[in-house]
C-alpha cells in the first residue's frame, strides 16, 4: 500500500489518508480481507501522530470500508460497492469543504465525471 501525505495541502492529514485508501479499494489495488499496516507502523512509516492514522482508520470502519479486528489487525471490508461509493462520496465531501469550494461547483465536477 503506498501512502503520501502533502504537508503543504490545506486538506488535514487524517483525511488525505482515508482518502487515498478509499481510492485504493475503489481502484482495486486493495481487495476484502487485504490487511492494513497497524496504527502505529503507518504513523512510524508516514511521520506523523498514530492517533491521525487511528481517527482515519476509525472513520473508514464507521464507512463499512475497514473491518477493525482488535489485536488481529484491520482489513479491507467485504463490502459491495455501494459501500465503497459511499465512502468515496464522504471522503470527496470533506475534502471539497476543506477546499472552501462552492457545492454546487463540486457537484458540476462530479456530473462532469461521471458524464451526465
Amino acid at each position: 500500500m503506498m501512502l503520501r501525505l502533502d504537508p503543504a495541502s490545506s486538506v488535514p492529514p487524517y483525511e488525505q489518508l482515508r482518502t487515498q485508501i478509499t481510492e485504493q479499494v475503489a481502484g482495486g489495488k486493495l481487495g476484502a480481507g487485504d490487511r492494513l499496516p497497524t496504527v502505529r507502523r503507518l504513523a512510524d512509516d508516514l511521520g506523523i501522530a498514530p492517533n491521525t492514522v487511528a481517527r482515519a482508520y476509525r472513520e473508514l470502519e464507521q464507512d463499512g470500508l475497514l473491518d477493525g479486528r482488535g489485536r488481529a489487525g484491520t482489513f479491507v471490508a467485504d463490502a459491495d460497492g455501494d459501500h465503497a461509493a459511499k465512502a468515496a462520496a464522504r471522503t470527496y465531501a470533506e475534502t471539497v469543504r476543506a477546499l472552501g469550494l462552492d457545492p454546487s461547483y463540486a457537484l458540476t465536477l462530479v456530473r462532469r465525471a461521471l458524464g451526465v
